[in-house]
């Protein structure tokens, strides 16, 4: 729902939404970061293995050095750096108090889109095709499912089904089921 002809969304749902940009934007940030960091590490010594390393299963180094983890050409987690900068950055605007027209928020949402549709590729090529999970990559994971959600249901016209639904039910519905896939493909293999 909006307010105006300005294309906001009415107070309490901006706050929320700007709340959300901000703390997900910040976590997602700082996890591109730290995989960065590592990515760099081991590219200055082959030998480093990244903290976040912790069995065959859970593995950022396995990862992150796969053709899937450098698919334009570069490390993917500079797309996070960017990426997640940005939308924490906005956030923090919307959250002073700024105000978006309709048209920069669609704008918003197709970035967003385009990061949760790279992130349920990435969610099956770790599962089905490299084998290991990057937990810093399943945080970023954990971030895109509700960015995405509560941004698409924040543009839905007032009266769509998407505002009918209980506000919670896809994201969590949308964890329960990577979890469940992790959960069949690796099994106990995750200890």
């Amino acid at each position: 729902m909006t307010t105006g002809t300005t294309g906001t969304p009415p107070p309490a749902a901006h706050r929320g939404t700007a709340l959300l940009l901000l703390v997900g934007g910040l976590i997602g940030a700082l996890a591109s970061g730290i995989l960065t960091h590592d990515r760099i590490r081991t590219l200055e010594d082959p030998h480093f293995v990244p903290g976040c390393t912790v069995n065959a299963v859970l593995s950022c180094g396995d990862v992150m050095t796969t053709w899937q983890g450098n698919l334009l050409g570069f490390p993917n987690m500079l797309l996070g750096l960017g990426g997640f900068a940005a939308l924490a950055a906005l956030g923090a605007a919307l959250t002073a108090g700024a105000v978006l027209p309709r048209r920069m928020w669609l704008f918003v949402w197709a970035g967003i889109a385009a990061g949760f549709a790279f992130t349920v590729w990435l969610i099956g090529q770790c599962l089905y095709v490299i084998g290991a999970l990057c937990p810093w990559c399943v945080a970023v994971w954990a971030v895109m499912i509700p960015l995405f959600w509560y941004v698409t249901r924040h543009l839905a016209p007032p009266g769509s089904p998407l505002r009918a639904l209980p506000h919670w039910l896809a994201p969590l519905t949308a964890y329960a089921v990577v979890a469940a896939l992790v959960l069949l493909e690796f099994g106990d293999r995750l200890l």
